[in-house]
């Protein structure tokens, strides 16, 4: 794209991802975006022209569906996403229970309208180098089939369409099933989730009757009338905030289909009540927000800890952090579980060192150390483009920068809750279908917005930090930067996690970031970044560029870096092959082409 994009009449250069190049290159594109055509209005309007209660459903900018007016002042409709439907079985017909059509369908889709859930673009992902770090090595698997999984859970992979495992699922599977305590760092978008459900669940699946409470029968149970069980999960997942618990808990009862392993969620925002009334029926995975979370401990007649055998942090980065620290020290240690008797997991994107330290406080000592390519790094399958924009002009270059290129699902981000707004209600008038989301919102609103961006009723969606953490939505083929993020909130760290929303499990992705004289503080770090995945560095980033540029230089990854890099470069001064760093420094290992 052009180095200074500063006026309305600007735009992306046609040597980038322009109308046609864009098309061809993200061939998996939601069509649900391209149905209802239509022309912008006369006069799109402004968000300073326009502050109505009722708002005026402008038509349609060319390509994108009609926009639907939603009253955020209003009560927003429809269920609580923690009571969806679970697979409910009392186990009387054996350890595993009969299919279920129609669930089936509502949990992984009808049958024809099922795609596959890795992208088509695996080159990059295969050149990824896996670290082994400590003194426990893991065999990796290459395929679902090797992994000596329950035959129910592997036929609930194949439902979920998880055709060939992911390099941080090749060596979470078996480590997690050979009863290791896991601290595991991937890119964003490279199947963590996955890496611990399907191993976890698997080693409980069929031994419910065993390990389980005793609960009522979930077909026969009437809330307010029968006695309600109290909650003694086997598995609690700590998520830090309440989008990417509830998708989760939407990913656990997939696999958890066809067993009598329960799950069920709890976080801020949620009705109280409501969410006791799903524990009462009994609960084996439990997926919380902490403070919610927290707030259940208190109750020992709805939740305890005294059966937990396994217990994951996810985005653990954010969760170790020191305004965090009194909650999760109260998750680790807080409970009536046997010690020694829980396996302890962290799984992130980004993994500072001082947050590695705290976490391997809480490990035990034989645990494995997964890195999947540098931390924090981003995949070559995004292409990143950093715009210079003039502040007062950044609204009409977002607008021309969605003009230019084909109607998709896009993620826009932003720094501040106003922004959302603001950016929500002029995109609105100029005929794009949009939905914002931030922390002021009231958690139906959320969820609300959500869905009609799930489904591409609002294509668009608006979002602060709130949204960045490891929220995965089926084909997100653009990520805007509206606002790049700061150093002193998220930084680089929070760059990372907010392009990982598109570009997900081998798809490809564009990211957009628009570049102001405020964001010079950042320039250093984020010109490193898109010279690690052979970005293309507009000129006014070129004067960050490091010397040495064969030589980037981050923060360490590693507790073992140094030595690993003395030791490696012995190896090339003894004309040795390198790919070893030997027990005590970690292995790398290059994920090989067998199986991708």
């Amino acid at each position: 794209m052009s180095d200074n994009w500063s006026t309305p009449a600007a735009a992306p250069a046609a040597d980038t991802w322009g109308t046609n190049d864009m098309a061809a290159a993200l061939p998996d594109v939601n069509q649900d975006t391209h149905d209802n055509g239509g022309q912008v209005g006369e006069d799109g309007g402004a968000a300073s022209d326009v502050q109505p209660v009722v708002q005026v459903v402008p038509d349609a900018l060319e390509g994108w569906v009609k926009p639907t007016a939603y009253d955020y002042t209003g009560e927003a409709p429809r269920e609580w996403e923690g009571n969806a439907t679970v697979y409910a079985w009392d186990g009387e017909e054996g350890d595993i229970g009969p299919e279920f059509p129609e669930l089936e369908a509502q949990l992984f889709g009808k049958p024809d309208d099922r795609v596959q859930s890795h992208g088509i673009d695996f080159t990059k992902i295969k050149e990824i180098e896996v670290f082994q770090e400590g003194p426990t090595r893991i065999s990796p698997i290459r395929k679902f089939e090797d992994a000596g999984l329950h035959p129910a859970m592997l036929a609930n992979v194949k439902l979920c369409r998880y055709i060939v495992p992911t390099p941080i699922q090749e060596y979470c599977i078996p480590a997690i099933k050979s009863g290791y305590d896991v601290i595991a760092i991937a890119q964003t978008g490279s199947g963590k989730t996955g890496a611990y459900l399907i191993p976890i669940i698997d080693k409980l699946m069929g031994k419910a009757k065993k390990l389980c409470a005793t609960r009522p029968n979930p077909n026969t149970y009437r809330p307010g009338i029968d006695t309600p069980a109290r909650a003694e999960p086997l598995v609690v997942i700590v998520a830090p905030n309440r989008e990417l618990a509830i998708q989760i808990f939407n990913e656990a009862r997939k696999l958890c289909y066809r067993s009598m392993l329960r799950p069920c969620v709890i976080y801020g925002g949620g009705p109280v009540r409501e969410q006791i009334e799903q524990l009462s029926k009994g609960c084996d995975i439990l997926i919380a927000s902490p403070g919610r979370l927290i707030d259940f401990m208190d109750r020992p007649s709805v939740l305890t800890l005294r059966r937990l055998r396994y217990l994951v942090i996810d985005e653990a980065d954010e969760m170790l952090h020191d305004d965090w620290n009194e909650e999760l020290t109260k998750i680790l240690s807080g409970g009536e579980q046997e010690e020694g008797n829980v396996k302890y997991m962290f799984f992130s994107a980004t993994f500072p060192k001082p947050i590695r330290d705290l976490a391997k406080t809480h490990l035990a000592e034989t645990h494995v150390r997964l890195r999947v390519g540098r931390a924090g790094s981003t995949t070559s399958n995004i292409k990143q483009n950093v715009i210079m924009v003039d502040t007062p002009m950044k609204r009409q270059c977002l607008f021309d920068l969605m003009k230019s290129l084909p109607p998709t699902r896009t993620i826009i981000f932003v720094n501040s809750k106003r922004a959302a707004d603001e950016l929500d209600d002029f995109l609105f008038h100029q005929g794009i279908p949009c939905v914002s989301i931030h922390a002021d919102r009231t958690q139906k609103e959320r969820e609300a917005a959500m869905r009609a961006f799930r489904r591409g009723d609002s294509p668009v969606l608006i979002a602060t930090g709130v949204s960045s953490r490891g929220i995965d939505v089926r084909n997100v083929m653009h990520v805007i930067n509206y606002d790049l993020p700061s150093m002193d909130h998220g930084g680089i760290e929070e760059y990372t996690h907010r392009i990982g929303r598109t570009g997900r499990i081998g798809h490809r992705g564009l990211a957009s970031s628009f570049y102001t004289d405020r964001d010079e503080p950042i320039a250093s770090v984020l010109t490193r970044t898109l010279m690690e995945t052979k970005q293309q560095i507009p000129d006014f980033l070129q004067p960050y560029q490091p010397e040495g540029a064969d030589k980037l230089k981050f923060e360490a990854d590693s507790d073992f870096e140094d030595d690993a890099e003395g030791a490696q470069d012995d190896a090339q001064n003894d004309g040795q092959d390198d790919t070893s760093y030997g027990d005590q420094n970690g292995t790398k290992d290059t994920v090989s082409d067998d199986g991708w």
